[in-house]
């Protein structure tokens, strides 16, 4: 059974390697590891950056991150989804749904005004999910 929680540092070789497979820049063994290591681990402390994770059976399978943005002609912040990634080997199965009800809810916490996120044109697989 799969599960979503709030992404932890133990977490990063994990998070790093499904961000990888959504297209981002492979950082595992880079010259900068420790760099990206240290962007994550302030990430998880942020108050208005948040990380979740989909884990079945010890394994991270999903993730997804959160941005509260402040706006100029808003009170409250506007939460952004930049990504939101399920590995190859769980999607259509719920994984994505968890994540992304995870994401509504704390921007729904934060009083956020409007939830967004950004799909690359060519992912058109991603999109038909977010139609559903």
């Amino acid at each position: 059974m799969v599960r979503t929680r709030d992404a932890r540092p133990e977490d990063f070789e994990a998070v790093a390697t499904l961000l990888a497979e959504l297209g981002r820049p492979s950082i595992l063994g880079g010259a900068d590891q420790v760099g990206h290591r240290a962007r994550y681990l302030e990430w998880l402390d942020a108050t208005d950056l948040h990380v979740w994770v989909a884990e079945e059976e010890g394994r991270v399978v999903g993730l997804i991150d959160l941005e509260l943005l402040p706006r100029l002609n808003f009170t409250t912040p506007m939460a952004w989804v930049p990504d939101l990634i399920v590995t190859e080997s769980h999607r259509s199965s719920g994984v994505g749904a968890a994540l992304l009800a995870r994401a509504e809810e704390a921007a729904r916490a934060s009083g956020a005004w409007a939830l967004t996120l950004e799909s690359a044109k060519w992912r058109t697989a991603a999109h038909a999910f977010y139609l559903r």
